[in-house]
This record gives structure tokens, C-alpha cells and sequence, in this order.
């Protein structure tokens, strides 16, 4: 099992120029959070250096559903309205989401706190790997606890090797949730199509060098839809810590995923299944930024699906937006 720490290089897709170089844990600059986001990090904000960079095109994967939750096949370019901070945007590129590889960080919360769940969560897990994963995708397994570890080596389409990582993962005490956030991000940031995180934890961050907006961002920046399955004991439920599932919600709120309870083990493969769904039925909205006055930092994504029947009624989820510099940590 390999720790994850140190310096690592993220080269995002061709939207992004990037130079990091700074240790990934030990830099502990805090980026400012964009607005709309309200749940709060562990640490204390610093100023963070910056590394301005000419953003082309913007990628912006989409689920539609409708009010039973179910995903919205079938809609065409037409269908979608797609603005930057209220003004209208051409689509250049559309795109059927299903037949792109997927690039999953699959983490695992192996702390204390989860002790009693972790064999139903690993044999979840591995269901939803094989009802997922084609021979053009790949997945990666971490386990977090108070470090954070790299199961597999890498992002990998072998079944024997990801099902081995799973069954192989040990427990720890405490949990490190934004460091783990961070550090799977920050490997999804370089690889090509669509980046998935799905987290598996009871919501609890103890331990983390990292804070939530630098974790947030890292996934922002990275392009990747964060799917939490947050497990609530029914005998802890009444006092359990909701910081951290606050945050959570906020982040897959903000990257364009989902979360989810479960106090079950059918419970948990239904969540499995729902993102599994959404999964084959996504969409790309590509764009080309028209000519902008402000030097904002982040800019926000607005899309709207109209011309069909229930159109109001469907919940349209994409990431809030991107930032136009690439953070340094």
C-alpha cells in the first residue's frame, strides 16, 4: 500500500497550464473559498500564490434527473441554456457522457469511527466496481485514516488488482477526510475524460493537515464530480459530529456530484447504484468563454434545460464553476 505525501505534478487537461511544485501537506496556504460555499475548514486561511493561466476551452459535465431521481436521458444541445456569471455562452462541443472513460478515486474511510461498517462497505465497494468499470476506465483505491494511502498503484481497469485493494485496506484511529479530498484530487487532476471521487465515510474530518477550501478547490480544479456516501450509525446517529457532513454536502453540492445517507448495507448498494446510473447518463457542455472585463477569480456556471416537457421540474447538477488560476500548495 502506498502513502500518498510529498510533491506530486498536476498537469490538468488542455484548459490548464500548471506548475506544482510545493509538498502537498506541509504547504498549508489557504485559498479563498468563491462565494456561495459555506461550510468551514479546520485551519487558518493564509494568502496562496497563484499561477495565472489562459483558459480555453470549459468543460462542464451535467446530470439532468428528474423528480423521482431518476437520470434524464435523451436531451440534445438544444435542450441546454449555458451561462458564465449571467451572460449567455455558445456551446461548442455536446456530448453524450457515457461513452468517455471514467477516471475514479474510490476512498475509503478505515478510521475508528467506522470499525463496525468497514466489511459491508468493502464488499459494497466491490460491487459497484464490477457493475461500473469497462475496459476504457479506470479506478483508484484509497484508504484514509489518520494518513491517507494509495491501495492500488494508481488508476487501473484490472478487477483482481482494485478488488485485492479493497480487501486488503486496514483500519486506523483517527480520520484525515480533507487530506484524503486533497490527495485523490490532486491525482485525478491529470487524467483525461470524466473524474469521479466517491467517498465512503461517516462525515468526520479529526485529522487533516489540510482545510476545507483547500480541499474543495483541489477537487474544483481538478474537474471531478464527488459522490458521498456518508454512513450514519442508527445507534451514533443522535450525536454524531454534522460539521463534517455539512461539508460533505457542500462539496458535492459544488462539484456537480451527490451524497448520500446510508445506515444499511442495501442502503449502500442502492446509493452505489444511483450514482452507477448517473453515471451512463451524463452530459458534456463545452465552451469557449466569451470576451470578459473582470479579473474574477472564479467564475460561475449557470446551466438551465428548456424545450422540453417537465423541464422546470428537472434538477440540473454541473459544478458551480472554475477558477481562471491554478492554485500553488
Amino acid at each position: 500500500m502506498r502513502k500518498l505525501g510529498g510533491s506530486l505534478f498536476a498537469a490538468g487537461l488542455a484548459t490548464w497550464v500548471v506548475v506544482c511544485g510545493a509538498d502537498l501537506l506541509r504547504a498549508q496556504q489557504s485559498s479563498n473559498q468563491h462565494p456561495g460555499s459555506s461550510a468551514a475548514g479546520n485551519s487558518q486561511n493564509r494568502p496562496v500564490p497563484d499561477v495565472t493561466v489562459d483558459v480555453k476551452l470549459v468543460n462542464v459535465f451535467v446530470t439532468v434527473t428528474d423528480t423521482h431521481g431518476a437520470p434524464v436521458g435523451g436531451l440534445k444541445k438544444d435542450n441546454f441554456i449555458l451561462e458564465e456569471d449571467g451572460l449567455p455562452q455558445k456551446i461548442s462541443v455536446f456530448d453524450k457522457e457515457s461513452a468517455l472513460p471514467l477516471s475514479i478515486a474510490l476512498a475509503i474511510d478505515t478510521s475508528l469511527s467506522t470499525r463496525h461498517d468497514l466489511p459491508l462497505e468493502q464488499s459494497s465497494a466491490k460491487r459497484f466496481v464490477r457493475s461500473i468499470l469497462r475496459p476504457v476506465d479506470a479506478i483508484s483505491v484509497f484508504a484514509f485514516s489518520e494518513v491517507v494511502s494509495e491501495a492500488t498503484r494508481g488508476f487501473t481497469p484490472n478487477l483482481k488488482e482494485i478488488d485485492e485493494a479493497i480487501d486488503h485496506i486496514r483500519y486506523g484511529s483517527a480520520t484525515a477526510l480533507y487530506d484524503a479530498v486533497f490527495l485523490a484530487s490532486r491525482a485525478l487532476d491529470p487524467r483525461h475524460g470524466r473524474k469521479v471521487m466517491v467517498l465512503i465515510t461517516d462525515g468526520e474530518d479529526t485529522l487533516s493537515k489540510t482545510n476545507y477550501h483547500e480541499a474543495e478547490r483541489a477537487a474544483e480544479e481538478a474537474e471531478a464530480l464527488v459522490y458521498s456516501i456518508i454512513i450514519v450509525p442508527i445507534e451514533n446517529s443522535a450525536g454524531r459530529e454534522i460539521g463534517g457532513e455539512h461539508a460533505l454536502i457542500q462539496l458535492s453540492e459544488d462539484t456537480g456530484g451527490k451524497y448520500y445517507y446510508a445506515t444499511s448495507n442495501s442502503q449502500l448498494d442502492e446509493a452505489f447504484q444511483k450514482i452507477s446510473d448517473e453515471l451512463r447518463t451524463q452530459y458534456l457542455l463545452a465552451y469557449y468563454p466569451s470576451q470578459r472585463t473582470s479579473f474574477s477569480e472564479f467564475r460561475r456556471i449557470q446551466v438551465k434545460v428548456t424545450g422540453v416537457a417537465d423541464a422546470s421540474t428537472y434538477d440540473v447538477r454541473h459544478r458551480a464553476g472554475y477558477y481562471t488560476v491554478k492554485s500553488e500548495f
